[in-house]
C-alpha cells in the first residue's frame, strides 16, 4: 500500500537523488522494473548496471538517471526504512510509485500535490489516516495539508 504523509515527516530523506548516488546496489539496474522505469521516465535504455543509453546525454552510469527515476529505483529496492521525499518526482513517476506500492508497503513525503490520474487506487494518507480512492478524495485530503 501506498502511504503519503503531506508536509515535512522524521526520517524523511529530502534529496533523494544524492541518497541514492551514494546507496544504490547495481544489482538494482538490471531489474526488469528498473529498466522499464527508466525507459518510460527517462526515455533511456540499461546496456548493463554502469552503462545507460540516453538519447539526449548519450552513455551515462546510474548516478546521471533523473532524480525522480533515482526515487524509484530506492522506494522499489532500498529496504532501509527511509521515507522518501516524492515531491523529487514529476507527475510522470506517479504510476510507477502506485505500481511499486502494489507489491510493498511504501512511504513517501509530498510537499505537493502530484497527480495520481483518476483512480482507482488505495493511498492512506497518514496526516489524518483516511484511505483515498479517487482523484477527488485524495486532492480534497491533500489541500489540507499542503
Amino acid at each position: 500500500m501506498l502511504k503519503i504523509h503531506f508536509g515535512d515527516v522524521q526520517n524523511e530523506v529530502y534529496k533523494p537523488s544524492l541518497y541514492f548516488d551514494n546507496q544504490y546496489d547495481e544489482d538494482w539496474i538490471t531489474t526488469d522494473l528498473t529498466k522499464k522505469m527508466i525507459q518510460d521516465v527517462d526515455q533511456s535504455t540499461v546496456v548493463a548496471a554502469r552503462i545507460i543509453d540516453s538519447p539526449y546525454l548519450g552513455a551515462i552510469t546510474p548516478r546521471e538517471l533523473s532524480g525522480g527515476v533515482k526515487t524509484l529505483i530506492l522506494l522499489a529496492y532500498d529496504d532501509s526504512g527511509k521515507i522518501f521525499n516524492g515531491s523529487a518526482c514529476g507527475n510522470n513517476c506517479a504510476k510507477w510509485i502506485l505500481e511499486i506500492a502494489k507489491t510493498k508497503d511504501i512511504t513517501i513525503a509530498l510537499h505537493n500535490i502530484m497527480d495520481f490520474g483518476d483512480g482507482p487506487f488505495e493511498i492512506l494518507i497518514e496526516n489524518s489516516g483516511e484511505i483515498v480512492r479517487t482523484r477527488r478524495e485524495y486532492v480534497d485530503q491533500a489541500i489540507q495539508y499542503v
